[in-house]
């Protein structure tokens, strides 16, 4: 399938072709994506499908074997403070010095950003709830959650990137704070990319998506567009069907007799014409979720 392409004046990501190896497995396999300034792009994907060894190429920590990664236009390996300079991060990993206050971590991050905003600092404190006499260690893992988060936003970046950013947040905290954070962000006119195993949450915040399965891209689009162009389609047929019916856009079909339902992906006209001309009728029609989208393109083969 193609993927969009916007034109490097216009990505503050620019990922062509990388490739990735770790041994024998194939972490990243021929990966281009463009990520637009000012939007909100979520990358989903199974664990161990590639998306922290994607976020690592784009903080310069590891190098592309082949392809290339540019942020702001820059390499990120051969310009770090260039592309650190400007850019937010947020590991899943929470790596926080446990004997620190909360008030010295502030105080001892602020030193590496001359952008840093006490008074913003000081607002996201408050509205995360973190008490700034307490150690870092007795943070709980949300906490602590927060506490990153409160330090890869308090110097206004650029480019905010998250790597699944609601570990160890209940559900509430989610979609309370970290969702309003991110909206905030682009509404700012900066960027967001954040991976995530969570489908619903990236369909609630996200602008575009891409969706990475075993290295490779299988889907990438608008959200929008993504959801218009995939149907779930109930079909029934006359006669009892004795093998699946070969539908041209089907995704995924189940079903038996004379009831199947498939998951397609195409225009609405083009879908409806293909199922009669096999002799059967739409009984119902509805947009499937993004989880149902991302199971039925992971089972299929892909070319990128």
């Amino acid at each position: 399938m193609k993927f969009p392409s916007p034109s490097s004046a216009d990505a503050v990501i620019a990922i062509t072709g990388l490739r990735r190896r770790f041994g024998a497995k194939i972490a990243l396999d021929n990966v281009s994506l463009y990520v637009p300034r000012g939007c909100v792009f979520g990358l989903v994907g199974e664990n161990g499908a590639g998306k922290t060894t994607l976020i690592k190429h784009l903080l310069g920590l590891l190098k592309a074997e082949a392809g290339s990664v540019r942020v702001f236009g820059l390499n990120p390996v051969a310009e770090p403070v260039g592309v650190l300079s400007r850019t937010g991060y947020l590991s899943e990993y929470r790596d926080l010095p446990g004997w620190m206050r909360v008030d010295q971590l502030l105080r001892y991050t602020q030193a590496f950003y001359p952008k840093w905003d006490e008074t913003y600092a000081e607002e996201l404190r408050e509205q995360f709830g973190l008490d700034p006499a307490a150690q870092v260690k007795t943070l709980s893992q949300g906490q602590q959650a927060k506490a990153g988060l409160l330090l890869a936003l308090a110097f206004r970046p650029e480019l905010l990137l998250l790597d699944e950013p609601s570990t160890g947040l209940d559900p509430i905290v989610r979609r309370d704070i970290l969702e309003a954070v991110i909206r905030t962000v682009a509404e700012e006119g900066r960027t967001v990319f954040f991976s995530s195993h969570l489908l619903d949450e990236i369909e609630r915040v996200s602008d575009q998506l891409a969706m990475i399965h075993q290295g490779k891209v299988v889907l990438c689009g608008q959200l929008d567009d993504v959801k218009s162009t995939h149907r779930r389609l109930v079909l029934r047929f006359n006669e009892p069907q004795s093998a699946p019916p070969k539908i041209l856009r089907a995704l995924s079909l189940t079903g038996s007799g004379r009831e199947w339902t498939a998951l397609c992906n195409g225009a609405r006209e083009e879908l409806i014409a293909d199922v009669v001309t096999l002799g059967a009728c739409v009984v119902s029609e509805q947009t499937p979720t993004l989880d149902e989208i991302f199971v039925a393109r992971a089972g299929q083969k892909h070319s990128v």
